[in-house]
């Protein structure tokens, strides 16, 4: 096979991902690149379900608690990282297996990013400020204001996007939307995208298991350890936030473990809304044997480098 080729495993959270990409990892002698945003701080290891020692152990990762939470460290970082050892593993490989829950950062490597100003981090720190202390909806109006384009189409439950839109508009004093580009970056490689979906009760319950199997492991007292640094970036996230406001008060710690699972659910509904937009996705049942997960792979493989 001349042709290189990225396969990119994505799914809803607690799907089943990091298993699959496992046994696609073993079975074409490969290495796994992660782009799960969560797991790159190894500050956060409970609530951000990072692979266990024996998966780690099953089949070489990278980016997996590389970096700290008192880092800077952008999707553009990410992307330039993740391209670089790319180009080093594919001097000996022809697959490269990519997981991760984070389309954003998947589609960075795929597609390239945009071309977005340089944002001060002062501006960054005013907007978390914001978001502490004036609550969500507040950033929802700001980028109305700013931006009613983006403002139709970004999540506007999700804290990161809504920063990230706004801080460009602060800084460029320009829409964050006529930043955007539908022109797809050149690559020295192909792509491939298998995709694990289940009926949406099974996701659901799925998500109930693992954060209660979070919480058994020690997530409070992880959050606990936390708790000083809760206006850093990397800790605006499910699972952290809605502990932060327990320790400050904010309703019982029944209330909070409702809101991670309530939380956790909506968050596995924007990712699959964020995938379904992209039509070359295989989809494959989460409960698919890897013999036949294998298989099809194979065959849409040597369809793509035949072409």
């Amino acid at each position: 096979m001349e042709e290189k080729v990225l396969v990119c495993v994505v799914g809803p959270t607690a799907i089943g991902k990091t298993r699959l990409a496992i046994a696609l990892a073993q079975h074409f002698e490969t290495e796994i690149v992660s782009a799960d945003s969560r797991q790159f701080y190894r500050e956060m290891t409970v609530g951000t379900a990072v692979p266990s020692e024996e998966e780690l152990n099953a089949a070489p990762h990278h980016f997996i608690q590389h970096r700290s939470i008192f880092e800077p460290y952008s999707v553009g970082d990410f992307e330039q990282e993740a391209l670089a050892l790319l180009k080093k593993l594919f001097q000996t490989k022809e697959v490269v297996i990519m997981v991760g829950g984070s389309g954003l950062y998947v589609d960075a490597v795929v597609k390239g990013l945009d071309d977005f100003p340089e944002i001060d981090p002062g501006v960054r720190r005013l907007l978390v400020s914001a978001l502490q202390e004036k609550g969500i909806a507040y950033l929802q109006e700001e980028l109305k204001r700013h931006d009613p384009e983006h403002y139709k189409k970004v999540d506007l439950q999700n804290p990161h996007r809504l920063i990230r839109a706004l801080e460009v508009c602060l800084v460029a004093k320009k829409p964050y939307s006529s930043f955007l580009k539908k022109k797809k970056a050149k690559r020295f490689f192909k792509t491939i995208y298998i995709g694990l979906n289940a009926d949406r009760s099974v996701v659901y319950d799925r998500i109930d298991r693992r954060v209660d199997q979070m919480l058994a492991n020690g997530l409070v007292e992880e959050t606990k350890s936390l708790f000083e640094h809760k206006g850093l970036n990397a800790l605006q996230t499910v699972g952290y936030k809605e502990l932060f406001a327990h320790f400050e008060g904010h309703g019982p710690y029944e209330e909070a473990v409702l809101e991670i699972k309530k939380n956790t659910r909506r968050f596995a509904k924007r990712q699959l809304t964020w995938y379904r937009k992209n039509e070359s996705i295989l989809w494959v049942s989460h409960d698919e044997t890897t013999e036949k997960v294998v298989k099809k792979l194979e065959s849409r493989i040597k369809s793509l480098c035949d072409d």
